[in-house]
């Protein structure tokens, strides 16, 4: 349950490191270390911390030492980055507690976070974008994680806040094309606000600008699902007074098996938009990709049915992990090739350490003949549904 802005809010505290177990589980597996990526230096894989709340687990895991145990892996690997979100309940109170536990063996300049600001509930009209919101929230955020500064702050969900323009669903590689106009990409066009929409979003990166000249915020971004809209508002930053781009940008399920369109925006965002750090989040396509997807995943039936073949493949060629193993070795190669950090979401250490193999794997080329051949197979059950974004909002 998202807490609202200026409400009492949840308190999680943890036993202090000393009494933490520490055994087998909680040590890395010794092998080859995650590199970093982009002028930001993020590791190849950045901790989703969404897990950490009510939508994803509950309270028996999020009061126990579990995120504390599963942060403290996820560092001693390497993955010193971490996404979360006021939108993501007690996500932010509980990584920050956790965190401050660690701080004996992980400073706070020893790894960056990365929040997001202007959502706080499921509708439309629990958006704001206001500047006075903007700073209240990203006040909470410093409080909530323990910090007196924000690695990143992101725009939350853009697409609900700005004027819409385009296509709403659909292969969205349109937009690429000489079809762009309808997009809101034609030449020309990067400048135009097309309704009232557009001009928050600008307020709202404003005062995000005025942060992080007060050093607050060290970078400035804006987060979202359909790839035109985002690409669509990076070059309104950009050729808005005072013309400076966007510093990062976080997309999430275009770089899967069902949808990798980022591979054909990436460049666009890198030279139309001039943003130097790009990343994307959710190989297994919020869920898509596993044998239990949520029941409000706004995948059509086509899509459920494709996933759930490509599902029953797997586990008919005997691939250990199934589906999600293939899935999330996917999105690591794709972040290889394109430079891009891979947010994905941990609850607990297990997942941290089958994470981290499968990142080995990918890396050292092991089974490459095997998983590219499943990976192709499974891309063909979707058919004409890949490539597919459904509609945001």
């Amino acid at each position: 349950m998202v807490v609202p802005l200026g409400s009492p809010q949840p308190v999680f505290s943890f036993p202090p490191l000393s009494d933490t177990p520490d055994v087998e589980e909680d040590k890395p597996v010794e092998g080859l270390p995650l590199s970093k990526v982009g002028p930001m230096q993020l590791p190849e894989i950045v901790f989703g911390a969404a897990t950490f709340s009510n939508v994803y687990n509950d309270d028996s895991l999020i009061k126990s030492d579990i995120p504390v145990r599963t942060t403290r892996l996820a560092l001693r690997y390497g993955i010193d980055a971490f996404d979360t979100s006021p939108y993501y309940g007690t996500s932010e109170i509980v990584l920050g507690a956790a965190l401050k536990v660690l701080e004996p063996e992980f400073p706070r300049a020893s790894y960056k976070l990365m929040t997001k600001c202007g959502r706080y509930g499921m509708k439309q009209s629990e958006f704001d974008y206001s500047p006075a919101t903007i700073r209240a929230s990203v006040k909470r955020s410093l409080e909530r994680l323990h910090t007196d500064y924000l690695d990143t702050v992101y725009l939350h969900d853009v697409e609900f806040v700005c004027a819409p323009v385009g296509p709403s669903s659909g292969n969205h590689l349109a937009a690429l094309s000489d079809q762009g106009a309808e997009y809101g990409l034609g030449q020309g066009q990067e400048g135009k606000i097309w309704g009232a929409g557009d001009q928050i979003i600008l307020d709202a990166v404003a005062e995000l600008r005025r942060l992080q000249e007060e050093g607050v915020v060290k970078h400035v971004g804006i987060s979202g699902y359909p790839l035109p809209t985002l690409l669509r508002l990076a070059l309104l930053v950009l050729h808005t007074p005072p013309y400076k781009p966007l510093d990062v940008l976080l997309s999430y399920s275009h770089s899967n098996l069902q949808n990798c369109t980022i591979a054909e925006f990436a460049q666009h965002f890198r030279t139309r938009a001039q943003i130097p750090q790009l990343l994307t989040a959710s190989p297994l396509n919020m869920g898509l990709l596993t044998p239990r997807y949520p029941p409000w995943h706004p995948a059509t039936p086509e899509m459920r049915e494709a996933a759930r073949r490509a599902g029953e493949l797997c586990a008919e060629e005997q691939w250990e992990g199934g589906l999600p193993n293939i899935a999330v070795g996917f999105g690591y190669r794709k972040g290889k090739e394109l430079g891009l950090p891979v947010v994905v979401g941990f609850s607990n250490m297990r997942e941290v350490h089958e994470s981290v193999r499968v990142w080995r794997e990918i890396k050292e080329g092991k089974n490459g003949v095997k998983r590219r051949e499943l990976e192709g197979n499974v891309v063909s059950i979707f058919g004409e549904w890949a490539g597919w974004s459904w509609s945001s909002p």
